[in-house]
């Protein structure tokens, strides 16, 4: 029997249960989760079988995307995944991806990615939170920034701050961004250059990871592919890599 599949571009509330379900699938920071929320920065297209609805697929058309849309989800439902391939021939035409961006621990869409994509790399790291850590660095203050040194400081649900205080001096800057999935935060951490190489990025990175198991939330991370010294400070705090975001073109 013939099978009569289509594509159709839609708003977000069509596909939302799907997104739903594509994330509990995915369990875990999803780092590219708040396109989708962002007015004007993405289209959705729902993807049917024989009329029902069965998956969808995302492009990222504004900010980095705006010359470039980039197809950055692709999702069906297990029952139906022995259309995935002709599912997603049949959404390319229609979204006008040149290229993807994919997150590869989202299995489906990295394998279309390799199917239908060339010049494929790799642009950042993601790290999850594996191993507890009890660094020390003797002389140091981990506290909140001033207002006067962090004019938008913020400790509502966007971003949390923490400085590392050495000699009456900052240190280190870091702090936890949730742009992404409940309960993911990502961490994020900067050491002024004078202060390189003591551990400094280790323990705030560490500190930042207690906050978040302390307000409910779970540590992440990313760095680009070739920042050695983020990736290793990383790693000494605990965090493990587990995935790659992966770009190509379409």
């Amino acid at each position: 029997m013939n099978t009569n599949i289509s594509t159709q571009e839609c708003a977000l509330a069509v596909i939302q249960s799907l997104r739903d379900l594509y994330r509990e699938e995915m369990n875990c920071q999803i780092v590219h989760d708040s396109i989708h929320e962002r007015r004007g920065w993405t289209r959705e297209y729902a993807l049917a079988i024989d009329g029902a609805v069965v998956g969808y697929g995302s492009v990222a058309v504004a900010g980095p995307w705006k010359d470039k849309p980039a197809l950055y989800e692709y999702y069906v439902v297990p029952d139906r995944r022995s259309h995935v391939f002709d599912l997603f021939r049949a959404l390319l035409p229609a979204c006008g991806a040149v290229s993807m961006e994919v997150q590869s621990n989202d299995a489906l869409t990295t394998n279309m990615l390799h199917a239908f994509a060339r010049d494929v790399v790799s642009e950042a790291i993601v790290f999850h939170d594996k191993l507890e850590t009890r660094l020390q660095v003797p002389g140091v203050t981990v506290r909140m920034p001033t207002e006067a040194e962090s004019p938008d400081l913020c400790e509502g649900e966007r971003v949390w701050r923490r400085v590392i205080g050495v000699d009456g001096q900052i240190a280190a800057n870091g702090g936890v961004l949730f742009h992404y999935n409940h309960p993911y935060g990502d961490i994020y951490m900067d050491v002024e250059e004078p202060f390189r190489r003591r551990g400094y990025g280790s323990l705030i990175v560490q500190e930042l990871k207690r906050l978040c198991y302390e307000r409910g939330h779970i540590p992440a991370a990313r760095c680009s592919t070739s920042n050695v010294a983020s990736y290793r400070t990383l790693q000494k705090a605990g965090l493990v890599p587990c995935a790659h975001i992966l770009l190509g073109n379409l």
